[in-house]
């Protein structure tokens, strides 16, 4: 067994065990809180063990999470076929198959909500959680019956997790260095009628501790773990993806330059995924100084910013980089730091703190329609591909709502300006700007019909305008005056297209 005695006190030296034994707190039909938000801070050797457990003796869980974790969990357990329901958000292809067969169900929700939720007991069978998972890098003695678990490279939920838990797991993995101890803001608010407004004003604000609390009775178990992290390479930002952060930048510097924005801009939040970090790439090359960042994942993007002395201070729930860029933060960890805060998602993507210290929120499309509805979460209105993750939490309340999306996908057979969304995550009263490699459409202060012809103008491709055009012309026609005009049995035409012959073009 891995030796973790000088990472942990003496209070829980007797409650070291192994992965298989820590499964055997875990029942059928258990509620399982889990740390790990993008592949981070996620554990690994206690799900791998309940993998192996099931495939023995078949059970079933509801896994809770931060966000999306690593293959440990949702890869492993789900062809063991333990997870009953996954809740809040994934990433990974055999989950997505089983939610899209309906082996699992996925409840899929607004990032933010997630842990109030479960204080609440609003989720699966109204029960709060029966076990927390939760990876710590040190566990420190707190006295009077309780210890500090120090997290790794994410928060997410565990904060929450660990407060209403019955049973808490903790595993202590030796690949994540004890130098992250400082880095986090453990703060849990209180629940209505009692709560009070969270005290975060500007993002360096810290709030709570730099550990979080835990009962010595109800930790059941400590695990030694040495699995790695599973980030994920990001994509070449290609001439797309630079198109969109020159397009990005250009409309700051206009907006700065009308004093819409300070010469620093506001608070930035960025999505996660390749398009995300590639935005943020354009920032790195641009003339800003002295930026700050309020978001949840933090990705090279901010790392770059940070080298390139762009950045003042940079606050989310996860660090999501690429291995590269993992391995250059563990080589600099004392660094990067000094300008990192993670806290927990409900603070991170906190709607009142978004709206407080006005965050410029941008996130990813999968489409938009000509009205400016975004469609974040479904393929052709039924598939989920991942789900909205914490775009609603920023969208709905930040200073400024911009989504991005490449104006073709599928190598052109899809046109991500649509008729009418086939899915709608992201109502035409929550964006106000949308950008594509063609252009800026500025939608603010516009009727939907004048926001037709600025999306189908400045972001759609000229490959697909004709016949967008053509539908809003009929839609028109067809509705008078109507405030936005749709054809009922011709909306969703581009949608069916693609589904009987593999291309929207006519």
């Amino acid at each position: 067994m891995i030796d973790i005695k000088d990472r942990v006190c003496e209070a829980v030296a007797g409650k070291i065990m192994s992965a298989e034994a820590a499964a055997e707190f875990v029942k059928d039909g258990d509620n399982v809180g889990t740390s790990g938000f993008t592949p981070s801070g996620y554990p690994k050797a206690v799900p791998l063990a309940l993998a192996e457990k099931g495939k023995k003796t078949p059970f079933q869980i509801n896994v809770w999470t931060g966000a999306s974790v690593g293959p440990e969990m949702d890869t492993a357990m789900t062809q063991a076929g333990i997870v009953a329901r996954r809740m809040p958000y994934q990433t990974n292809n055999d989950l997505r198959k089983a939610i899209n067969n309906g082996s699992v169900k996925y409840t899929d929700l607004h990032l933010s909500h997630v842990a109030q939720m479960t204080r609440y007991g609003f989720m699966e069978n109204r029960r709060c959680v029966d076990v927390a998972i939760v990876e710590a890098c040190k566990i420190i003695d707190l006295g009077n019956g309780q210890v500090g678990l120090i997290p790794t490279t994410s928060m997410g939920n565990s904060s929450s997790y660990v407060q209403c838990a019955e049973k808490v797991i903790v595993e202590v993995n030796t690949s994540q260095p004890v130098e992250l101890e400082g880095m986090h803001d453990s703060y849990v608010p209180l629940d209505p009628p009692n709560r009070k407004a969270i005290p975060v004003e500007k993002p360096e604000d810290v709030i709570g501790t730099p550990y979080i609390p835990c009962d010595l009775d109800r930790l059941v178990a400590v695990v030694p773990c040495d699995i790695t992290d599973k980030v994920r390479p990001l994509g070449e930002i290609d001439e797309d993806a630079q198109k969109m952060g020159k397009n990005l930048v250009e409309f700051f510097k206009s907006e700065v330059a009308a004093g819409r924005l300070p010469a620093n801009l506001l608070p930035l939040q960025s999505g996660v995924g390749s398009v995300a970090n590639a935005v943020i790439n354009g920032l790195v090359n641009s003339d800003f100084e002295d930026l700050t960042v309020y978001t949840e994942v933090i990705q090279d993007g901010m790392f770059d910013l940070i080298d390139a002395g762009k950045l003042r201070v940079c606050s989310g729930t996860a660090l999501s980089p690429s291995p590269d860029c993992l391995k250059k933060f563990y080589d600099n960890v004392e660094k990067y730091k000094k300008y990192i805060i993670l806290r927990p998602q409900e603070v991170a993507n906190s709607p009142e703190v978004a709206r407080r210290i006005g965050v410029i929120a941008m996130n990813t499309a999968i489409e938009v329609d000509i009205y400016g509805n975004v469609n974040s979460t479904h393929i052709c209105g039924t598939k989920i591909m991942n789900g909205i993750g914490g775009s609603g939490d920023y969208a709905r309340n930040g200073y400024l709502t911009v989504f991005f999306t490449t104006s073709l996908a599928k190598g052109g057979a899809i046109s991500s300006v649509v008729p009418f969304c086939s899915h709608v995550d992201h109502t035409e009263h929550d964006v106000d700007v949308i950008v594509s490699e063609r252009g800026v459409a500025d939608l603010r202060g516009l009727s939907p019909k004048e926001r037709a012809l600025v999306i189908i103008d400045k972001v759609a491709n000229p490959k697909y305008q004709p016949l967008l055009l053509d539908y809003f012309k009929r839609a028109c026609e067809a509705c008078g005056n109507s405030q936005t005009p749709h054809i009922m049995d011709d909306a969703f035409s581009f949608h069916d297209r693609f589904v009987k012959t593999g291309t929207m073009e006519k």
